[in-house]
């Protein structure tokens, strides 16, 4: 996909509690003691604070979970504000990551530069006379983390895990998914209308008319409209069978001679003999449409491109035109303070190098041992949830399990950082450290190609608060980022802990039994465990969760999409059931003495809602229904609770309150 903002992180996170520690005594507030809790358990717990809370000019939204990111690019902005004013040692850690930040924050040379940095890239396309010559092109930048038509990358082959190979997958959107081609809403119309303008508006920055760049915006956009039609749905992507069309190259170029995958692979560097087409119908589409569509028109589509991914990057024109689109999309109000775009282009390029030193300030061993000492505690008590269901026989049980202790648990921080020798930096050429950041990814990619997995790689940059869960290594990771307030607290009681990071614990563990991760075994193949009557059961179970989440409603009568959201709705069912159980094992949950007026289970249900303690701007929640397979926070609160009976025996909640299920609609899979 072309320059979108990364919107969502798909994973989540973790915590753990030793009862050797001196916990202190946490302070619930903000309780909305009016209110039913049966009612709006969300609003129960966070109502006063979402009605009081501003949302800040350059976000699309405050709070916990991705928000958090804010925050901590505020940490991350301290050390590189510090370090880049600094005289490190040459060639050091700091030396680099300093000097990229300050190239970045020199907005006076960048601005001077104009649009000079791209030009070159500009007159090769200009040059592009044939095809040939178009997908070389392509190829170039593919390398250069600057794709257009051909999405390309390395990773696990999922029906032989040890082993990565090249993958192929559908891309060459600048909207953010395909139904915004084909969706005649006014929201959405709104957001064709501004992407066209914004696509026109750099053009005319590159010295095109303005009659002639707003004809060239309309050849971009129905050449993305093309492309979109051939594009899967985001509830067909989830198919993870069908994602999987593993062939041999000399075939896949018999049946695409337009692209040439022969001489597309040799320009890339990617020497193999097969190669995963995740969306074979994208790539079947685009064959036709290269020799359909003009190559002049393919110029211009192009240049769009290119003028997309780097307009961040440019000068100020550029960027305001760009942030003009992005206002649209996500209704954040004024732009975000160079520094704060600059810390997370840093931790883009450079995440292991900015992380090292994010660590050594703001991460102790300590909270990584709890860490571990909770993660741990979760998987027994999922194992104990596995041998009492009703509806599995022993033989797949048997097999859940061992999956279940094979995963891999990884906290905090990579066991070994990422070589960023390679990365050339000056603190005058913002541009191109950048390119030179965006070539050493690529060349890390393309080096394990066809070469063992890596089983220490980490997917996400350790300050990010996220987490994750990687099926075809059956593994569950935990970053440093997340390991803070509301998530993980070091000193405060088990009820807090186990309510808040660890139901995102027992969310990332039920990842690896969830509609996708089911398919998945012990050793990450993509390979059935399952006997054929359990598998039946299981789904049929699975589309309950559909079914349900589909009928909730934000935004008036915009519903949640429950084919989208099914996996990691599954997972907060579960997760919450799971962290309940173990908490239960603990010496507060076994208990009923009250802690500032609350009980052991009113506290850790009263944490799980302040983990989704978020608030977003209509437009942001609209792209959110539209876009992130998870649902939104007062969702993850309120649906999986119908759900958990320990919630309603805590806060006594009884049919006629409108979060009540009768005990046998309430779903249970884990």
């Amino acid at each position: 996909m072309k320059k979108i903002v990364l919107l969502f992180v798909a994973f989540f996170a973790i915590v753990s509690c030793s009862n050797k520690q001196e916990k202190k005594i946490t302070v619930i507030t903000g309780i909305d003691s009016t209110l039913r809790p049966g009612n709006d358990f969300f609003k129960y717990v966070n109502g006063k604070w979402y009605d009081s809370v501003p949302i800040p000019a350059s976000q699309s939204g405050v709070g916990a979970y991705m928000f958090m990111n804010y925050p901590q690019r505020m940490r991350l902005q301290g050390i590189l504000d510090s370090i880049s004013q600094t005289k490190n040692p040459a060639g050091s850690i700091a030396e680099k990551v300093g000097d990229f930040y300050a190239s970045g924050m020199d907005t006076l040379t960048i601005d001077k530069r104009g649009y000079i940095p791209i030009k070159p890239l500009l007159l090769k396309i200009d040059k592009i006379t044939d095809l040939p010559s178009l997908m070389s092109f392509v190829a170039s930048e593919v390398k250069v983390d600057n794709p257009s038509i051909i999405g390309f990358g390395v990773s696990s082959d999922e029906k032989n895990s040890s082993i990565n190979i090249a993958q192929l997958y559908q891309t060459g959107l600048g909207l953010p998914d395909r139904d915004y081609y084909f969706s005649s809403d006014a929201s959405t119309v709104a957001i064709q209308q501004a992407y066209i303008k914004y696509i026109s508006t750099l053009f005319q920055q590159t010295g095109s008319a303005a009659q002639e760049a707003k004809q060239s915006a309309g050849v971009v956009f129905d050449i993305d409209k093309q492309l979109a039609a051939a594009h899967k749905t985001k509830v067909a992507l989830r198919d993870v069978q069908a994602n999987y069309n593993k062939m041999a190259v000399a075939d896949l170029s018999k049946r695409h001679p337009n692209i040439n995958w022969n001489s597309f692979l040799n320009n890339l560097g990617a020497k193999t003999d097969s190669i995963n087409i995740s969306q074979p119908q994208y790539y079947d589409a685009l064959d036709k449409l290269l020799k359909k569509i003009p190559i002049a028109n393919w110029k211009i589509y192009l240049k769009a491109n290119s003028l997309e991914r780097y307009a961040d990057d440019l000068s100020k024109p550029f960027v305001d035109a760009s942030f003009e689109y992005t206002k649209v999309l996500s209704g954040q109000a004024v732009q975000k303070t160079r520094g704060e775009k600059m810390a997370n282009v840093v931790d883009n390029y450079l995440g292991e190098a900015l992380g090292e030193l994010y660590v050594k300030k703001y991460f102790s061993e300590e909270a990584k041992n709890r860490m571990l000492s909770l993660v741990n505690n979760l998987q027994k008590a999922y194992a104990k949830r596995i041998d009492n269901l009703e509806w599995m026989s022993q033989s797949t049980k048997k097999k859940a399990k061992e999956k279940l202790f094979a995963i891999t648990k990884k906290i905090g921080y990579p066991d070994k950082w990422r070589d960023y020798s390679n990365v050339r930096v000056a603190r005058d050429m913002y541009f191109e450290n950048m390119v030179s950041a965006a070539t050493a990814a690529y060349q890390f990619q393309l080096n394990k190609l066809g070469k063992s997995v890596d089983k220490s790689e980490w997917y996400t940059t350790t300050p990010t608060v996220t987490a994750y869960n990687n099926p075809t290594a059956n593994e569950i990771v935990f970053p440093a980022g997340i390991l803070q307030p509301p998530y993980f607290d070091n000193n405060a009681d088990d009820a807090l802990n186990y309510g808040g990071i660890g139901m995102v614990i027992g969310h990332e563990i039920t990842h690896t039994f969830d509609d996708q991760g089911a398919q998945y075994d012990k050793n990450g193949n993509l390979k059935n465990w399952w006997t054929k009557e359990d598998y039946a059961q299981f789904k049929a179970r699975i589309q309950q969760v559909t079914n349900l989440y589909s009928t909730y409603t934000v935004l008036g009568d915009l519903h949640i999409n429950g084919a989208l959201t099914v996996g990691e709705n599954t997972a907060d069912i579960a997760g919450i059931a799971v962290a309940y159980d173990a908490f239960k094992m603990t010496e507060e949950g076994k208990g009923n003495t009250k802690i500032d007026g609350f009980t052991p289970d009113q506290r850790f249900f009263i944490s799980l809602a302040k983990i989704w303690r978020v608030k977003m701007k209509d437009e942001y929640l609209r792209l959110w229904i539209n876009n992130n397979p998870h649902s939104p926070p007062n969702w993850r609160v309120n649906g999986p609770l119908m759900n958990t009976t320990p919630f309603y025996n805590a806060f006594n909640v009884k049919e006629g309150d409108k979060m009540f299920l009768p005990k046998k609609d309430r779903i249970t899979i884990w």
